[in-house]
């Protein structure tokens, strides 16, 4: 038996029972490194399907796969030991049945060992989340700005700026905390709806463009590092390592260029004389 004592992941009665006390902080990660290199510092990690257009170059969201989810969803799991992992249901693994949705999502965990799963939609999706989590799979939710909904929206539209679509939200926010969800994504929801929202219900809310007021804050971790060249309003940069990326590649270029790279602290020696004998 190992001597080293085991560090212990964060529950998912945790973040639910944090609805009005410390604030939840949560990122995006979609690979190992940075899942590690983060994983101290937050509460949980979102394998987010945002990774299609991050991580792999893709218009929107629409086009990732069970598979891809899957794959990153292990990746993050090698490098995050001490927070909830959530990973995404993309695109057309959950809508059509609450059993669909639960075969996908128990393959989603079976596989790749995360806490729980995440899926957009209020009120329509209610009954597929009360199927989840009364078999035992945890579910966050996500209201407002759904991106899967992108086509039907029109864009990425900010909910709830006028007050007379305010109560469908509502709806959908009591919806998802009565089926069982144990957190709800607030995205793109103007800001007075958002902080009534965190007031009407009794899970945490984890804002995206949101409210300061929700129980938690969730950005994509390449956004508040800086590498997105257009940033959505809502996010703040806490590094610029984009412009730190691009100057060391330019000075890698020259130095290699010039010779300069790799200098002899860089290359390996023969072993005992210059025979190799």
């Amino acid at each position: 038996m190992s001597t080293h004592a085991a560090i212990r992941r964060k529950t998912v009665p945790q973040i639910r029972n944090s609805k009005n006390k410390t604030p939840v902080v949560c990122l995006t990660a979609y690979h190992a490194h940075t899942a590690r290199l983060v994983d101290p510092y937050v509460d949980l990690l979102l394998v987010g399907d945002s990774l299609g257009m991050v991580m792999h170059g893709m218009e929107n969201t629409l086009g990732v796969s069970l598979e891809l989810m899957i794959l990153h969803g292990k990746a993050v799991m090698r490098g995050a030991q001490q927070s909830v992992v959530v990973v995404d249901m993309p695109f057309g693994s959950y809508e059509e049945s609450p059993n669909v949705a639960f075969r996908n999502a128990a393959r989603v965990i079976q596989e790749t060992g995360c806490t729980a799963i995440k899926m957009e939609g209020g009120a329509r999706m209610a009954e597929t989340i009360r199927f989840l989590t009364e078999r035992g799979i945890p579910v966050m939710a996500h209201i407002g700005l759904t991106p899967q909904s992108v086509q039907t929206m029109g864009g990425y539209k900010v909910q709830g700026r006028e007050t007379d679509g305010w109560a469908a939200l509502e709806e959908d926010a009591r919806a998802v905390a009565e089926a069982g969800a144990f957190s709800v994504v607030l995205e793109g929801i103007a800001e007075p709806l958002a902080a009534r929202i965190t007031k009407q219900i009794d899970i945490p809310t984890i804002g995206i463009g949101a409210s300061p007021t929700c129980d938690g804050q969730i950005l994509v971790l390449e956004d508040m590092l800086g590498l997105n060249p257009t940033p959505p309003k809502f996010v703040k940069e806490f590094a610029s390592l984009g412009a730190a990326i691009e100057g060391a590649a330019e000075a890698y270029a020259k130095d290699v260029r010039n010779r300069n790279f790799p200098a002899e602290e860089h290359t390996y020696a023969m072993k005992g004389n210059s025979s190799g004998t």
